[in-house]
C-alpha cells in the first residue's frame, strides 16, 4: 500500500531501525532517533543495492516519487545511480582542487567535540607544524604513498614514535576524504614497512618491593626540597593521577566536606569528569595547601609566575635528585598504586583500574563510569592511604 503524508508524519522510532513501502522499491526508513530517509531499493547487473533520495519532510512523498522514477530510467539501461553518484563527487572534489589542508582541518572539526581541548590544540600544533609545510597545498588525488613517505620520514629521524602517530592520523583524514567522496584511496596504507621499526617503552616505576625504600627516601627528603614540591609528590602518591592532573588543579573542584576531589571532563584524558575520593591523609595536605595558597586560582601556582600552575617537571626533577632518575616518574605512581591495591590489598582490576580513571570498553560502562564502584573505592582509597602510612 502507498503512503499518505499522515503516515509519514506518525511513524514513531522504535528500537531498531525499520522500513515503510511505498511500492516499486521506495521506502521510508525510520532510525531510532527518530530521522526518516527515502531510500530506493533496486537490482543491477544481478546485486541487489540501496540509494538515498533524502530526508523526508524536506523531500516530500510526490519529490521522492519523481526521484524513484528518474533512477528507475538510468537503471533500465544499465546505469547504477550509487556509481554515478560517486563519481560525481570525485570529479566535483577533483575540479574544485580541494587540497590537504582544508581536509583535515574538516576532519579536525568534525574531532573537535569528543576530544579532550589540549589534545585537540596538540594535533592541530602537530599539523601545522609536520604536515602541512609539506602537503598541506598538494590537492588530495596528487599525494602519493611516496610524498606522505617522505614527509613522515622527515618526522622519523628525531621522534619515530610522533611519526607513527601521525602516520595514523593522516589515514584518518583520508578515510574520511573517502568516506565523503572526496578522495579514492589511503596513501598512508602499508607505509609502516618503510618505516623503522619502534618498540614503544613503558614509564619507569619501581615495583611494589621496593616502594618501602622509596618511601623512605621521599620522607628523607622532606628538609631538601620546598615544601609545595614535597607536598604535590605526597599527593600523587595518594591520588595516584597524572601529573598534569594534579599541577593543573584549582581549589574549585575540591569538595572538603564530601571528601572528593572531581576533575572536571575538559583537563581528563578521556574526556570524562573522574571523582577522587579523598583519604584523611590527603585531605590534610590538601588543607596545609590552602593555608599556603588559599588566594591562589591553582592549588600549586607556579613559583615564578602564581598565576599559572606549577611546571610537572619540578616534581621530576625531584624525583631524579632522590636518585630514582630513569626508576620512577610521576606516571610511575600509578603503576606502583595499581600493584599495591591489586598485590597488598587484594582489590580487583575492575574496581583499581576505574580509579585509575580508565575508560571501561564497554559503551554501557562509560556511561555509567562517574557512579560505578564509588562506595568501594572511597573504602580502598584510604585503605591504601593507610598502607602508605603502615609501611613507612
Amino acid at each position: 500500500m502507498a503512503l499518505s503524508n499522515m503516515t509519514c508524519q506518525v511513524a514513531k522510532p522504535k528500537i531498531k531501525p525499520y522500513k515503510m513501502a511505498d511500492g516499486e522499491g521506495l521506502y521510508l526508513e525510520v532510525t531510532p532517533s527518530g530521522t526518516k530517509y527515502w531510500r530506493l531499493k533496486y537490482r543491477i547487473h544481478g546485486r541487489e543495492k540501496r540509494i538515498s533520495i533524502g530526508a523526508y519532510p524536506a523531500v516530500s512523498i510526490a519529490d521522492a516519487r519523481k526521484a524513484k522514477d528518474e533512477l528507475k530510467k538510468e537503471i533500465k539501461v544499465g546505469i547504477d545511480p550509487v556509481l554515478k553518484r560517486l563519481q560525481a563527487a570525485q570529479t566535483q572534489a577533483l575540479t574544485q582542487k580541494l587540497d590537504f589542508k582544508s581536509m583535515a582541518m574538516e576532519w579536525y572539526g568534525k574531532q573537535i567535540p569528543l576530544w579532550n581541548p589540549k589534545h585537540a590544540n596538540i594535533i592541530k600544533h602537530r599539523f601545522e607544524k609536520y604536515i602541512f609545510p609539506s602537503l598541506g597545498s598538494f590537492p588530495l588525488a596528487d599525494i602519493k604513498p611516496l610524498m606522505m613517505l617522505n614527509c613522515l620520514q622527515k618526522i622519523e629521524k628525531t621522534a619515530p614514535d610522533l611519526s607513527r602517530r601521525m602516520k595514523a592520523v593522516c589515514s584518518h583524514v583520508f578515510k574520511y576524504a573517502i568516506a565523503t567522496g572526496r578522495a579514492e584511496s589511503d596513501p598512508t596504507y602499508g607505509l609502516e614497512a618503510a618505516m623503522k621499526k619502534f618498540k614503544r617503552g613503558h614509564y619507569a616505576s619501581i615495583s611494589v618491593d621496593e616502594f618501602p625504600q622509596f618511601l623512605s627516601c621521599l620522607n628523607g627528603y622532606e628538609n631538601h626540597v620546598n615544601r609545595q614540591t614535597f607536598l604535590a609528590l605526597k599527593l600523587l602518591l595518594l591520588t595516584f593521577v597524572r601529573t598534569c592532573e594534579l599541577v593543573e588543579a584549582r581549589w574549585e573542584e575540591i569538595d572538603f566536606d564530601k571528601a572528593m576531589w572531581v576533575i572536571p571532563a575538559e583537563r581528563m584524558k578521556m574526556n570524562l569528569p573522574h571523582m577522587i575520593p579523598l583519604s584523611q591523609q590527603s585531605l590534610a595536605i590538601f588543607r596545609e595547601l590552602k593555608e599556603m595558597n588559599s588566594k591562589r586560582e591553582f592549588i600549586f601556582p607556579g613559583y615564578y609566575n602564581p598565576r599559572k600552575y606549577m611546571s610537572k617537571n619540578t616534581m621530576l626533577i625531584a624525583i631524579k635528585r632522590m636518585g630514582y632518575n630513569g626508576k620512577m616518574t610521576g606516571h610511575g605512581f600509578r603503576s606502583l598504586a595499581l600493584g599495591i591495591l591489586k598485590e597488598k590489598l587484594g582489590y580487583p582490576h575492575d574496581i583499581a583500574d576505574r580509579q585509575l580513571a580508565h575508560v571501561p570498553k564497554s559503551g554501557v560502562d562509560r556511561a555509567y563510569d562517574r557512579a560505578q564502584f564509588l562506595p568501594q573505592r572511597i573504602k580502598m582509597m584510604q585503605e591504601y592511604a593507610d598502607y602508605i602510612d603502615k609501611a613507612r
